[in-house]
C-alpha cells in the first residue's frame, strides 16, 4: 500500500517509538487499507470507513480499533481505555518493539477480522447525546468574562460540547485547570478545540 507523507511526518516526531510505529505501520499496510491522517494520528480505512489507528503515547504505542468491541479478542489483548465513555473503541497497547514483533501474526488476525466485520457492515452505533453539562470551572469563567461568553455562544452546540467534554475527561483538578487555561484563549479567538485536525 502507498504511504501517506503526513503519516511519515507524524512517525518522524515520535522519538523512542519511531521504530515501533514503523513496524506497526508495515503490518497494517500489508492489509487492503488506505492510510490517512485524522485527528493528528495515522488512521487506516477500508471502503472509506475508519477501521483502526496507530499512535505513540508517553509509555506505550497503541493500536486502536474503531469497532474493537465487535472483535472476538481470543488472545485477550484489547482494553477499553475509557470505560463508560467508549462503547465500540478498543485499544491494544505495546511497550516495546519486541512485543510487536512477537505478536505480529496475532495483530494480522485482528486486522483481518476488523476488515471482515467492516465488509459485513457490522457496527456499534455511536449514541449522540442531546445535551451536555458545562463544567463548573468553565461556567465560572463564562459568568465573569463577557468576551469569553459571547465567543463560546457563537460556537455550534457540537463545538461547545467538545470543550465541555475535554474538561470533564480530566480527572484531577490541576489537569482541569491546565485545560481551562488552554481552551479559554482558543474560545476567545473562536478556534474550535479540534479545528486543526479538520480539513
Amino acid at each position: 500500500m502507498k504511504h501517506n507523507p503526513s503519516v511519515d511526518e507524524y512517525i518522524m516526531t515520535t522519538g523512542k517509538w519511531r521504530e515501533a510505529l514503523i513496524l506497526l505501520r508495515e503490518i497494517v499496510l500489508f492489509m487492503p487499507m488506505a492510510e490517512t491522517l485524522k485527528w493528528g494520528r495515522p488512521i487506516y480505512t477500508f471502503e472509506d470507513k475508519n477501521v483502526l489507528g496507530i499512535s505513540a503515547f508517553k509509555s506505550y504505542v497503541g493500536l486502536w480499533f474503531m469497532q474493537g468491541a465487535l472483535l472476538k479478542d481470543e488472545h485477550n489483548k484489547l482494553i477499553n481505555a475509557q470505560k463508560g465513555i467508549t462503547k465500540a473503541l478498543r485499544q491494544w497497547r505495546f511497550t516495546s518493539l519486541e512485543e510487536i514483533q512477537k505478536n505480529a501474526e496475532i495483530i494480522r488476525e485482528y486486522l483481518a477480522e476488523a476488515i471482515s466485520n467492516q465488509q459485513k457492515g457490522l457496527e456499534i452505533k455511536h449514541e449522540k447525546s442531546k445535551g451536555f453539562t458545562i463544567p463548573d470551572e468553565l461556567a465560572a469563567c463564562l459568568k465573569t468574562e463577557n468576551d469569553l461568553r459571547r465567543a463560546f455562544e457563537s460556537f455550534s452546540m457540537a463545538k461547545q460540547r467538545e470543550f465541555a467534554e475535554y474538561l470533564h475527561e480530566a480527572k484531577r483538578a490541576e489537569t482541569r485547570q491546565k485545560r481551562l487555561e488552554k481552551i479559554c484563549p482558543m474560545i476567545k479567538e473562536r478556534i474550535g478545540l479540534n479545528d486543526k485536525y479538520k480539513k
